[in-house]
């Protein structure tokens, strides 16, 4: 079992950065492969972003490729989103989350444990 803390999120102006962060408490972070989703009020959980177990793959939407870059450390179990760009659109509560797939699925049903999310809001 893992526990997923996110921390990171706030008010930011269009074209501006943020950084979240996902601490995962235990020892098996490096068993769970990783990923962020967003989800804004009356629409379903949408994926952002995934990474493998030793961040040998990563996977993005399209609407954020380019923009976004996920990681891992895994030494501080750790995950990271760098958001660059960041539009009116971004604007939403983020969720990193654990799957013991070793795929990296893109529907939320796909995963196994879900931090509390964190508020991330961009203003034009």
């Amino acid at each position: 079992q893992v526990q997923l803390v996110e921390s990171g999120g706030g008010l930011v102006q269009a074209g501006g950065s943020l950084r979240l962060s996902c601490a995962a408490s235990g020892r098996t972070f490096v068993t769970y492969a990783m990923a962020w989703f967003r989800q804004v009020p009356g629409k379903a959980r949408e994926f952002v972003a995934g990474i493998t177990r030793y961040s040998a793959s990563t996977y993005y939407a399209d609407s954020v490729k380019g923009r976004f870059t996920i990681s891992r450390d895994n030494a501080k179990n750790t995950l990271y989103l760098q958001m660059n760009s960041l539009n009116p659109e971004d604007t939403a509560v983020y969720y990193c989350a654990a799957t013991s797939n070793s795929r990296i699925p893109r529907i939320s049903s796909g995963y196994d444990y879900w931090g509390q999310g964190t508020q991330v809001t961009v203003s034009s």
